[in-house]
């Protein structure tokens, strides 16, 4: 099994993906941070879309899961700064 981190400072906070691969699958997913986004069990319902997936399908569960919620707010951080902390944590 593969540990993966990757973070990334956005304008306003950093955002830390972190997730184990076993089988070419995440399993353990967990994103924290010092951002703010709200409502806060965004972050969960986030975390568990992407479990269980394949590692080459969790860019696009991250642009589907905020294409659908469009009540998530997060001031000064996007969907583009998800995306740049989970290819940092793949190329680890």
């Amino acid at each position: 099994m593969k540990h993966h981190i990757g973070e990334h400072k956005a304008r306003k906070g950093l955002i830390r993906i972190e997730f184990d691969e076993k089988d070419g699958r995440a399993e353990h997913v967990r994103i924290t941070g010092d951002f703010f986004i709200h409502p806060e069990e965004a972050v969960q319902e986030l975390e568990s879309r992407l479990e269980g997936h394949r590692l080459d399908e969790l860019e696009g569960i991250i642009d589907e899961f905020f294409a659908m919620r469009l009540d998530v707010e997060m001031p000064y951080i996007n969907v583009e700064d998800f995306k740049i902390a989970l290819k940092k944590a793949l190329e680890g």
